[in-house]
C-alpha cells in the first residue's frame, strides 16, 4: 500500500507530450494489480479463459503498454518485485487477511443477488499469482518490451534506474518510490489522461528536509515495514523531524513508541537490495507468438489483439527508420 505522503506533496499535472520518447520504469506488480482489480465482469469476477486462467491483467497490460508505446513513443521498462524483505511479511499477512475478508463478502453479496456491491467488493480480493506473473513476462517478451526482475522491491529497483539516468522517471501509484530516491515519480500514467509528476527535489526543498529525514517521517507514520506511532500523520511527523532532526533526536515519550528495528527500516529505504545486471534495450515483435499465446492459449479476441500487434509493428517500423 505504501506511505501516504499526499498531504506533503505538490502535484504537477503534465501534458502527455512531456513523456514522448522518454524511458519510464513501471512498477509491474502495481500496475498488474490495478488491471486485476478493474477489468472484471458485472459480478466482479476477473476475466478467464476456458481453462480458468485469469486474463484480466494480460488484457490491461497489452492495451495500455502498446498504446503508450505507439501513441507517445514512450519506452516502458517494466520492473517486477522479487522477494519481500523480512520486515514486510507482517504487512503481507495483513493484506492476505483483507483479501480473504473481501472474498467472503463478495461471495455473500453474490448470493444475495447484489451485483453492484459484489463488484465493488471484488476489486479488493484480487491476488497476483506466480503463473499470472509468468504470463505477463511471456507477453512482454513476445512484444519485445524489456523488463527487469528486481531481487527485492520493484520500486527500489526502479528508483535505482532513475538515479543512474537509465530512465527519466518511475511510474507507480504508491509514493514509496520517493523514499527509495527516485528523482521523478509519475502517477496515473495512461494513454488518455494527463499524468501527475512529482519531483523529489521539489518535495525536499519545499519542506527544507533531506531524503533521510523524509524516510524518518515515513517511519513515524508507519510503512510496509513498521507500524509507526499511533495518531502521527504526515504533517505531525514533518513537524517532529524538522524540530528534532531525526528519530534519534525525538523525546523519549515519542521515540520509545517505535519498534527497535527502525534503523533496519531506514536501511531498507536508503540502501535497498537492487541488481545492476539488466538490459533495457527493446527486442523484436514475435507476431505469430503473440497470436498463439493470446488468441489460442488464452482465448482473447483476435481482432482486439490485432490492434495491439499493429501498434507494435508501427512502433518498430518507425524505430527502424530513425
Amino acid at each position: 500500500m505504501g506511505v501516504d505522503l499526499a498531504p506533503l506533496i505538490v502535484r504537477e499535472t503534465i501534458e502527455l507530450q512531456r513523456i514522448e520518447k522518454e524511458r519510464i520504469a513501471v512498477d509491474a506488480n502495481n500496475i498488474l494489480h490495478q488491471f486485476l482489480s478493474s477489468i472484471r465482469t458485472t459480478e466482479g469476477s476477473p476475466l478467464r479463459d476456458l481453462e480458468g486462467n485469469i486474463t484480466s491483467h494480460l488484457i490491461g497490460l497489452l492495451f495500455r503498454s502498446t498504446a503508450l508505446i505507439h501513441d507517445h513513443r514512450t519506452h516502458l521498462i517494466f520492473v517486477f518485485d522479487g522477494s519481500p524483505p523480512e520486515l514486510k511479511k507482517g504487512e503481507m499477512r495483513r493484506r492476505r487477511k483483507r483479501r480473504e475478508k473481501a472474498t467472503r463478502e463478495w461471495k455473500e453479496a453474490l448470493e444475495k443477488g447484489d451485483y453492484a456491491t459484489a463488484k465493488t467488493i471484488a476489486v479488493r480480493s484480487g491476488r497476483l499469482t506466480s503463473p499470472m506473473l509468468q504470463d505477463a513476462k511471456k507477453l512482454l517478451d513476445l512484444l519485445g518490451i524489456p523488463y527487469v526482475q528486481a531481487p527485492g522491491e520493484a520500486e527500489a529497483q526502479s528508483a535505482h534506474l532513475a538515479r543512474k539516468g537509465d530512465v527519466w522517471a518511475t511510474n507507480s501509484r504508491d509514493y514509496d518510490s520517493l523514499l527509495f530516491g527516485t528523482p521523478c515519480l509519475l502517477r496515473y500514467l495512461t494513454a488518455s489522461r494527463k499524468p501527475e509528476l512529482i519531483t523529489l527535489h521539489r518535495l525536499l526543498s519545499d519542506h527544507e528536509i533531506s531524503r533521510e529525514q523524509l524516510v524518518d517521517i515515513a517511519i513515524l507514520m508507519g510503512t510496509d515495514y513498521n507500524e509507526g506511532i499511533t495518531g502521527v500523520g504526515p504533517k505531525t511527523a514533518l513537524k517532529l523531524i524538522k524540530k528534532h532532526g531525526s528519530i534519534e533526536g525525538l523525546p523519549k515519550d515519542k521515540g520509545s513508541k517505535l519498534t527497535e528495528d527502525f534503523e533496519e527500516v531506514r536501511k531498507l529505504f536508503l540502501k535497498p537490495e537492487i541488481t545492476t545486471e539488466y538490459a533495457l534495450k527493446y527486442g523484436e515483435l514475435e507476431e505469430e507468438g503473440v497470436y498463439k499465446f493470446l488468441c489460442y492459449e488464452r482465448e482473447l479476441s483476435r481482432d482486439r489483439v490485432e490492434t495491439a500487434v499493429e501498434r507494435m509493428k508501427d512502433f518498430y517500423s518507425q524505430r527502424g527508420r530513425n
